[in-house]
């Protein structure tokens, strides 16, 4: 009679119970989610106030890089396009602002950026900080990705 062997594996979690609880705790939470909003909307303030900077738009772009990808993940995935919306106009503003030498936003772009921002807040409220970290995870490789293949390029011209 053939027997079954009774080893059993123990798999090892994929995070320890102490990092668990602090990744899903809503005290741990709501710090984390107010610094990325504060950031985004003390960027967005500075434009309205006429002070806008390029690394005010970078930190803007990061943030909606990050909405995306929680889109992806399937967070208020129907905000996409307002979203994407604020993209486009982070690419004018670039433009303007890299040939002028002065960061401005109109009124039309500002009122994306709110949506977005708006859609990006109904995100990190509903996302785990595995799902924020993930996203961002996502976002600085794709970044590190662009920039790698920039050098590659500007290597071989």
């Amino acid at each position: 009679m053939a027997s079954k062997s009774q080893t059993h594996k123990h798999a090892t979690p994929a995070m320890s119970p102490s990092l668990r609880a602090v990744t899903f705790s809503r005290a741990t939470h709501e710090p984390v989610t107010q610094a990325m909003l504060l950031q985004a909307y003390a960027s967005l303030d500075g434009f309205r106030r006429g002070c806008g900077s390029h690394e005010m738009l970078e930190n803007l772009s990061r943030q909606l890089l990050v909405a995306e990808e929680l889109c992806h993940l399937r967070k208020h995935a129907h905000g996409l396009p307002d979203i994407e919306a604020a993209h486009a106009a982070t690419a004018q503003i670039e433009i303007s602002g890299k040939t002028s030498g002065t960061w401005l936003m109109n009124d039309v772009a500002y009122a994306q950026y709110c949506n977005a921002l708006g859609i990006f807040d109904s995100q990190l409220s509903v996302a785990s900080l595995g799902d924020i970290a993930r996203a961002e995870a996502r976002v600085a490789s794709t970044l590190t990705r662009q920039q790698q293949g920039a050098v590659v390029s500007m290597a071989a011209a």
